[in-house]
This record gives structure tokens, C-alpha cells and sequence, in this order.
């Protein structure tokens, strides 16, 4: 059983779980995710590894409440369990020494998105991260991310926050201004589409990690299918980061409605 140690809410549907999980501590990399049940018979929610604290043997799940299975998870409380917590999966980011490193995260995709930017701060690159979120209420990760950036720009859609726009008004204006080597993008697989078309049109390399539907997470169900430079790639073991250029987005976002409605 993994056991919750600690539960904090970022806003009224998006928690903060802080788990007992001391082998996938361990071996978490950045760009490695878990897949959790609880319950019997509970549905398996694939969900990125946040943050890791291998001497507490912790994980940090950041979690959306958004259907059934979701809001079960959120409404667990301190000392409660998880059936089952299997990972560390998918490969792990490339995390090299890149020169300038633009991070785009968009709602809860800044929980995948901070141990990136950690990760590449610590490999000695220049991190700018621009965060978005629809309003000042549903900004994430805020403070942790701008340790770890040497400049962090926060967009809301509203204005409440931050500077008024999307999370590609943020890049571009990067962009605009000085070179950059390398970015990533993750977020709501729209967001990811509109940042690779603004960064190829700057000519940078660019990657993605995919949210797509996941049932076991080891490559055999194919739920997670996608199209990358027109070939057919599984998210959980082929995963879950790609070029973000070569990604078919439209064909992964027609998939990812077939579920939109709960029963």
C-alpha cells in the first residue's frame, strides 16, 4: 500500500498528493510518470511524477479532479492508500547542456513541467519558463518554478494575473528578443500544438510531452496511440516526450474526445 503523507489544494479541482513510494523515488528521472489505482476495480490514472524525495522515499502527484476515478483520488485525505502506484514509466527527458532553454507549461501541465526546468538548471543551461493558466486562481507551481528559471514570465487568460494572453504571447516575446536553443511545451494538447507552430516558424527544436488516454501504461492496449512523423507511436512506452514538430496534434486531439463524456 502508498500511503499518503501529505495533501494540499492549489485550487477548488487541482491537489497537491505527496505519496510513500520509496523504489520509484529512487529511479524517478525527470519526464517519468506513474501509473495509480485506488479502490477495487478503480480505473488506472497515468500521472506525472512532479517532484521526488528520496530520502523521505516520496513522490509528488499533482492531481486534476476531472471525472470519476479523478475526483476518488482528490477526495482521499492524509493516511489514506493507494492500491497500487507502478513506475517509475516512459523514458525520461534528454537533459543536456543546451545553451537557452524557453519552458512553456499550460494549467496542470506545469506539474510535469518543473522537474525539466530543474533538470536543465542544473545541467547548467539559461531556463526561461513561461506558466499559463485561465486565471490567477488556477496558477500552479509558481514559486518552485521560478527558483528554478533564471526568468519566469506568467500569463492568465483574463489578466488577473501576470501579463493578459495565452502562453504563446509569453514565448514569442521571448523568442523575439534573443536566441533560444531548445524548447518544451506541455500543457492541453491545443497549447502544445500552437507552441510548435510558433517555435517552428523561430526554427527551434522542440518537445512535447503527450497526455493521451493510457489503460496499462506497457505498450499492449494501444489506447495511447499517436502519430509522430507519420509513423504510429504508443505515449506510455515509446514516451511520453517527442518532437513536438512531427506530432500529428490534430488526429491526438480527435482521439482524446472519444471519452469526453462521463457516464
Amino acid at each position: 500500500m502508498f500511503r499518503i503523507v501529505e495533501k494540499s489544494r492549489f485550487s477548488e479541482k487541482v491537489y497537491r498528493i505527496v505519496v510513500e513510494a520509496p523504489r520509484v523515488a529512487r529511479a524517478r528521472r525527470a519526464g517519468h510518470f506513474v501509473i495509480v489505482r485506488t479502490g477495487a476495480g478503480g480505473e488506472r490514472i497515468p500521472l506525472t511524477i512532479a517532484d521526488a524525495d528520496v530520502q523521505r522515499g516520496t513522490i509528488t502527484l499533482i492531481v486534476q479532479a476531472v471525472g470519476a476515478s479523478t475526483e476518488r483520488i482528490c477526495a482521499l485525505e492524509t493516511g489514506d492508500c493507494f492500491d497500487d502506484v507502478v513506475g517509475p514509466l516512459g523514458r525520461a527527458t534528454d537533459i543536456g547542456r543546451r545553451g537557452t532553454v524557453l519552458c512553456c507549461g499550460g494549467g496542470v501541465g506545469v506539474a510535469p513541467l518543473l522537474p525539466i526546468v530543474k533538470a536543465m538548471k542544473e545541467a547548467g543551461n539559461r531556463v526561461v519558463s513561461v506558466i499559463a493558466a485561465r486565471n490567477k486562481d488556477l496558477v500552479i507551481l509558481e514559486d518552485e518554478v521560478r527558483r528554478w528559471s533564471d526568468e519566469l514570465i506568467v500569463m492568465t487568460d483574463d489578466g488577473s494575473y501576470g501579463q493578459k494572453g495565452l502562453v504563446t504571447t509569453g514565448a514569442e516575446e521571448v523568442l523575439q528578443r534573443e536566441p533560444v536553443d531548445e524548447a518544451v511545451a506541455i500543457g492541453p494538447a491545443v497549447m502544445m500544438k500552437y507552441v510548435a507552430e510558433l517555435t517552428r516558424r523561430y526554427n527551434v527544436p522542440t518537445i512535447c510531452s503527450l497526455n493521451t488516454i493510457m489503460v496499462d501504461g506497457t505498450g499492449m492496449c494501444g489506447a495511447c496511440r499517436v502519430t509522430v512523423g507519420g509513423k504510429t507511436r504508443f505515449v506510455c512506452v515509446d514516451g511520453p516526450e517527442f518532437d513536438a514538430h512531427q506530432v500529428d496534434f490534430d488526429e491526438m486531439i480527435m482521439r482524446m474526445r472519444a471519452y469526453t463524456t462521463k457516464p
